[in-house]
């Protein structure tokens, strides 16, 4: 696996949404699936309303063809449900992979 490239996305669950958007996020996998350019994705809760999601690629146009997939796609549909703010989306360089 050719590993050089990552987002590493943080979410912030409304009050109350928080199993909610664990289970928005489980849906996600399979969405991930569907992305050949996309070698591995990671859903992970931090706390009650902390979620995260961890993804890579091999190359830059994969990385910013995730961006216009059907992921964010669905998380920007349910953002204003889901969400108490903008999800923090940063590019990340990937140095060490086992």
């Amino acid at each position: 696996m050719d590993v050089k490239l990552a987002f590493l996305a943080t979410l912030e669950a409304k009050d109350g949404k928080g199993e909610e958007l664990a289970k928005f996020l489980e849906a996600g996998r399979e969405l991930a699936i569907a992305e050949d350019e996309t070698l591995t994705w990671y859903a992970f809760r931090i706390d009650d309303t902390h979620y995260g999601i961890f993804d890579t690629f091999a190359t830059e146009e994969g990385r910013q063809g995730h961006l216009k997939g059907r992921i964010a796609e669905a998380l920007h549909e349910a953002a204003e449900d889901l969400l108490a703010a903008e999800p923090t989306i940063t590019p990340v360089d990937v140095i060490a992979v086992k």
